[in-house]
């Protein structure tokens, strides 16, 4: 039996994590055991988690197991698209230039900023009352 090469990353955006395992195949892609059309209803998660592939033209090319963790669905398919990059990145070091270009192996640093003592959110300040 010979065995077939699995290529694991990892990816984070926000609070949430994804654990990407990629081997040679049809293309089918699960995330947390269900179906990615399942798990992401809307096109543009979709497209989101299926852009590093797109931008390299290896659409049906391999099974993608994603684990998602953490974080909403906007979070997670940011995280699942770094993840299937570095993946991509192991698979074949020469798709680093197309994949760069598209800023899909910079890490999003944003996060929620946190709310500060002496007024209600992160930025809004309690009623100012002159009088």
């Amino acid at each position: 039996m010979t065995q077939l090469q699995e290529y694991v990353a990892t990816g984070r955006r926000k609070t949430s994590v994804a654990r990407v395992r990629m081997v040679a195949g049809s293309g089918k892609i699960d995330i947390n055991g269900r179906t990615f059309e399942e798990y992401f209803g809307t096109a543009p998660l979709q497209n989101t988690v299926l852009q590093p592939l797109q931008t390299v033209k290896q659409v049906n090319v391999y099974d993608i197991s994603i684990n998602a963790t953490g974080g909403g669905a906007a979070g997670q398919a940011g995280a699942a698209r770094l993840a299937i990059s570095r993946a991509l990145l192991q698979v074949d070091g020469n798709l680093r230039a197309g994949l760069k270009a598209e800023a899909l192996l910079r890490r999003d640093p944003r996060r929620k900023e946190r709310k500060k003592s002496g007024q209600p959110g992160a930025r809004k300040r309690f009623q100012f009352s002159k009088r």
